[in-house]
């Protein structure tokens, strides 16, 4: 069995409840989908809370933006916060945040944080039959939209588990997906919200960079949508 988590974003409360729940599952052997960094103040502590379990973890674009040195041009708030986790970040945990690769291929399960175009930054929004058609492999999981999603083509098996630490499908609970001998389980987990929010406060963040949380969607207020299509999709 694998827990597959991604997009845990410096929320170390939302972390802390999926880390919960897959240890409850009996499930030792987790892979995380990158974006351990990016939105949110605790990134030492889920960085530090994958290290100390061995996690394999990929490289997210938030990720490569705190390494890099860059920021997001398409906000202004994930920039700020990129430049609060930049002056927090421990050499040790950006060491190895440096040492996580864009791919991960296990005999015919197929892993990038965004799509097979662009692992690092290509947004999955539409997924369609024919985009996997000849990729090598079974099952595919990527992250970075924050939508869970699961699709099944044929003998090709597509899966998003969701985002632990921005949910942005209008469900405030923290998700990832169990995969166990071909078989996909999605999950939502409820956790403390209210904590990580005290802590952005105490970090000096106002009010507007976690309050989406609670509604699970966008800062801003946002919602993102996934549209599987089918053969029979208009």
């Amino acid at each position: 069995m694998i827990a597959i988590i991604s997009d845990v974003h410096g929320n170390y409360p939302a972390l802390e409840a999926v880390l919960g729940d897959i240890d409850a599952a009996g499930c030792n052997n987790i892979i995380c989908l990158g974006d351990v960094a990016g939105y949110y103040c605790m990134v030492n502590e889920c960085i530090e809370a994958l290290r100390q379990r061995g996690v394999s973890s990929l490289m997210g674009n938030h990720d490569q933006y705190l390494l890099s040195g860059t920021s997001p041009q398409r906000s202004r708030a994930a920039s700020r916060c990129i430049a609060f986790q930049r002056q927090i970040v421990t050499a040790d945990n950006l060491a190895w945040l440096a040492g996580t690769k864009p791919s991960l291929h296990i005999a015919e399960v197929s892993m990038v944080h965004g799509g097979w175009v662009d692992p690092i930054d290509e947004y999955m929004n539409e997924i369609r039959e024919d985009y996997f058609t000849d990729l090598p492999g079974t099952f595919f999981f990527s992250g970075h939209t924050h939508v869970q999603v699961l699709a099944r083509y044929g003998n090709k098996t597509y899966c998003n588990p969701g985002s632990v630490g921005q949910p942005r499908d209008g469900d405030p609970r923290a998700a990832y997906a169990l995969f166990d001998k071909g078989e996909i389980a999605l999950k939502k987990i409820p956790y403390d919200i209210d904590q990580i929010a005290s802590e952005m406060d105490r970090a000096g963040f106002e009010a507007y960079f976690f309050e989406n949380l609670f509604a699970g969607c966008c800062i801003g207020g946002s919602t993102a949508h996934v549209r599987i299509i089918t053969s029979n999709s208009c």
